[in-house]
């Protein structure tokens, strides 16, 4: 069945990032605004829901619906709270400040994992630290006494991207997304012990390269009701285009849907009962498929 995308807001003057459904709106971040915008199906309208939030690209819920957002721009992670106010997260690792956080998960024990690659662009403000001489995982758990403290989880990653935890928590979902033409663009599937630690990965799908050049990986990620992962990737430049995968956890390809921008970025079910797709792009388009015959599934 092929998929009917919908352009419900948009074109923006810059890419759209965080797509995450809130129970009643899909919250994307509009990177070149520096605002989080809130699309209402039931009115068709997308309102500010958050302003001067710089730099935010991926967002996610925990399981008491608090919603965190990776602030790339200002090398941090934040927590957006209920009355309004945003509340910065644990900014260091082993006395160093992390790189720039892009995609976050987190877990039923409240632990925040998240991608933390170097980003070509630049940063807010003074650097206090040049980044970490790593692009790997982190993950930012609460202490037992207080506050929090963040753990580095992998250690062959180069370029880690968008990132999903599988229904059971027991695997841990990576795109590995290097710009370099002989580099990783792969997604990844790290199994997760009794500790929380990672196993070695297994590699669930692989981007080549063709004779126009090397082919986009994947920028964002979702799951659907079965636990299959709904991924963005591709572009105009090579490959069979922008599209949408549905990959199982086995890494068979269930379909691909071409999505009718360039460069398709973060994916998130919605509406009421979570079987319409959102899907956001790097020229600013907001776009919904409402029949996927798939349905959304969140913690």
């Amino acid at each position: 069945m092929a998929w009917n995308f919908e352009l419900v807001a948009g074109p923006y003057n810059g890419p759209l990032y965080g797509a995450v459904w809130d129970g009643k709106s899909l919250l994307f971040s509009d990177l070149s605004k520096e605002t989080i915008r809130a699309y209402d199906p039931s009115s068709g309208k997308a309102t500010e829901f958050r302003r001067y939030m710089a730099g935010i690209k991926g967002m996610a819920f925990d399981s008491q619906g608090n919603l965190y957002g990776c602030q790339s721009g200002a090398r941090r992670i934040v927590r957006f709270n209920r009355d309004g106010s945003t509340s910065l997260m644990e900014e260091q690792i082993v006395g160093k400040f992390h790189n720039q956080p892009y995609d976050l998960a987190v877990d039923s024990q409240g632990r925040i994992w998240f991608s933390d690659p170097i980003d070509s662009a630049p940063t807010r403000g003074p650097q206090l630290q040049p980044p970490l001489d790593h692009q790997s995982v982190l993950r930012l758990e609460p202490r037992a006494e207080h506050g929090s403290q963040i753990r580095r989880m992998t250690y062959d990653t180069q370029s880690p991207a968008a990132i999903l935890l599988s229904r059971d928590q027991q695997a841990l979902y990576l795109a590995e997304n290097s710009a370099v033409v002989n580099g990783a663009r792969e997604l990844r599937a790290y199994p997760i012990d009794g500790n929380g630690n990672l196993g070695p990965h297994t590699v669930l799908h692989a981007f080549g390269a063709d004779h126009r050049g090397m082919h986009r990986g994947i920028a964002g990620m979702c799951l659907d009701s079965e636990g299959n992962i709904v991924a963005c990737a591709g572009w105009d430049k090579s490959g069979p285009g922008p599209m949408v995968y549905v990959i199982a956890p086995s890494g068979r390809v269930l379909e691909t849907q071409p999505v009718p921008a360039d460069q398709p970025l973060m994916c998130a079910f919605g509406d009421a009962d979570l079987r319409a797709l959102y899907v956001t792009t790097h020229g600013g388009h907001l776009y919904r498929v409402r029949e996927t015959g798939r349905q959304g599934w969140r913690l």
